[in-house]
């Protein structure tokens, strides 16, 4: 049957078992969007484009699917633009679908058209494909190669641009096809390279399992629960990676931020690393904890960019391969070879759990002012059991690294490149994911919650279980405590407060949410219960102490050591 290249899209979209697409619709998407929601898909239009992009970003993260989002010509590509930076650095697998006039307008001469620019040379240096539909009869082959791409090697972001004119052709189509037909599916890793990890895993007296955030993104928390049951070692998680699998909650610790990783990383002989870059977040699996021991300690890297291997150390078996096809041949091979737990598996265990006791019964208590510390364990000891959680800010995100009381099995931050106002948005795509069964608790500063505060909208509109949690001390809280470190104390701080008449409750309200005040640290973990059984979203606004706030954060010692490594290493 012939039809407009815009259902093609969506045809070819499905294949690949996508069915939810995020942008604000205009004339050259309206029909995409009409005929998406009529097939069954969640179409959502946010307030501004970059949120599309981020909502589409947690939506991959919750599927292992690409995520799809979409901008209008001229301006509303451009306000992809920031996403798509995001995206890259973010490994994030998400579709960017452009409008734009047809490619000849490149090659007038006359001046002055409105709303249009030559978009593609503004996203060639983040994406990983660029393509541009001139012919309704490319459709085929110009997305398949950018789904090809954006889900081949290291994941990321693809662009792909429709002139309004193709949108609407419709040429014959020739068979739809299955997503193992145009590119590798499973990506296993050699045999030989098996057999050797398998000979290292045995001879270790202490492995260690490295898990990053791409366990999660690709929806193989099982499979590499098996294996850390098998190996009984304990899960080191990284910054990025802070989602816990289910069932093996107490065996995972943080690296960096918590006694028991730091000191299972420095006693291993043996580590597997798993979804995630060997970066500074982690000392480039080289320095700081690794020193101890790193002659000694074998490495076994699976990645599937050949390119990272051996690029920030020295890898002993590494494994080209996508994680959920190496993970089962290491737990088959492995299956008539289980480990007795590590020695001192229990003792680390006992030793974060006493940890966190001890966090809880130091962080100051029934001060005027709330301090950060209390605001995190009170409300991660409200996390519901299912939720996703969300992080968002500087000085707050720091803060949750020691103090949440939480083991979420899902949670989403921007960990590589750090930008503020991604939270409410990753909050309404993760909840859009599970179909709004599972609630998001945000946890954010006030400063990154304003940048996209009109998403509470979105949440409203669609009925979302979205509970934002925001620390507010009315300033750039990290840039107060940069001011003071670098300039002193009493040194003025130009521009890094704002307004502390800002009630966030009363916005939330005005959007159609749930809002409430709280300035009292006992009434923090009854606020997110009362907003939880609302059903909707909810904002609880807790302002808190903007001195320790700024200048208390703990472990920033070790936050400040990413970046810091010896020369020639």
């Amino acid at each position: 049957m012939a039809v407009a290249v815009y259902e093609r899209i969506l045809h070819l979209l499905e294949a690949e078992g996508i069915d939810a697409l995020f942008g604000i619709p205009d004339p050259g998407f309206v029909h995409m969007a009409v005929t998406a929601e009529a097939r069954g898909w969640q179409v959502v239009a946010p307030h501004h484009e970059q949120s599309g992009a981020f909502m589409a970003d947690a939506w991959s993260r919750m599927t292992g699917k690409p995520g799809v989002c979409f901008g209008t010509m001229g301006p509303g590509v451009a306000n992809l633009a920031a996403a798509a930076i995001v995206a890259a650095k973010e490994n994030s697998p998400t579709i960017f679908l452009a409008g734009n006039r047809a490619r000849s307008e490149e090659h007038r001469v006359r001046r002055g058209r409105i709303q249009y620019i030559s978009q593609t040379r503004y996203f060639e240096p983040s994406m990983k494909y660029v393509g541009v539909i001139e012919y309704a009869e490319r459709t085929d082959d110009i997305l398949r190669e950018a789904l090809r791409v954006a889900q081949s090697g290291k994941p990321g972001p693809v662009y792909v641009e429709i002139p309004s004119h193709v949108l609407h052709q419709t040429p014959e189509w020739g068979p739809l096809l299955a997503p193992e037909d145009y590119r590798l599916v499973h990506i296993p890793a050699a045999a030989p390279h098996v057999d050797k990890a398998v000979a290292l895993i045995g001879a270790a007296n202490a492995p260690v399992l490295l898990v990053g955030q791409g366990v999660h993104t690709a929806r193989a928390q099982a499979r590499v629960g098996e294996l850390a049951r098998l190996l009984g070692c304990p899960i080191v998680q990284t910054s990025g990676g802070t989602s816990f699998i289910p069932g093996l909650e107490d065996r995972t610790f943080s690296y960096g931020f918590s006694p028991s990783a730091v000191e299972a990383v420095e006693a291993s002989d043996c580590v597997i690393a798993i979804g995630t870059e060997l970066g500074e977040p982690v000392h480039l699996g080289l320095t700081h904890h690794w020193a101890e021991g790193d002659a000694a300690r074998a490495w076994i890297y699976i990645e599937r960019d050949p390119l990272a291997f051996g690029v920030n150390r020295r890898i002993d078996v590494p494994m080209v391969a996508d994680l959920r096809d190496a993970v089962p041949q290491l737990v088959a091979a492995l299956t008539d070879k289980p480990r007795a737990p590590s020695v001192d598996l229990d003792r680390w265990v006992k030793a974060e759990a006493d940890l966190k006791i001890t966090l809880d019964d130091e962080a100051p208590r029934g001060q005027p002012l709330i301090n950060t510390a209390r605001l995190v364990i009170e409300a991660t000891k409200a996390f519901p059991q299912d939720g996703i959680m969300v992080r968002d800010g500087g000085s707050i995100t720091i803060f949750t690294w020691t103090y949440s009381q939480a083991r979420p099995h899902d949670v989403m931050w921007n960990q590589n490149l750090g930008h503020l106002g991604t939270g409410l948005p990753y909050a309404i795509g993760a909840c859009l994911a599970t179909g709004g069964t599972r609630p998001a608790m945000l946890l954010t500063g006030d400063s990154s919650f304003m940048f996209h505060i009109s998403e509470l909208e979105t949440a409203v509109r669609k009925k979302l279980p979205v509970i934002c949690v925001v620390s507010c001390d009315y300033s750039w809280g990290l840039e107060v405590g940069v001011y003071r470190r670098m300039l002193g104390a009493d040194s003025p701080e130009t521009e890094a407060h704002w307004s502390s008449g800002v009630r966030f409750d009363k916005i939330a309200e005005g959007f159609g949410a749930y809002g409430e005040y709280v300035d009292r640290d006992e009434e923090i973990g009854p606020a997110i219960r009362r907003a939880l059984a609302k059903g909707g979203p909810a904002v609880i606004q807790v302002p808190v102490d903007p001195d320790a706030n700024a200048t208390e954060a703990p472990n920033y010692q070790e936050y400040s050591t990413w970046g810091h490594y010896s020369p020639g290493s």
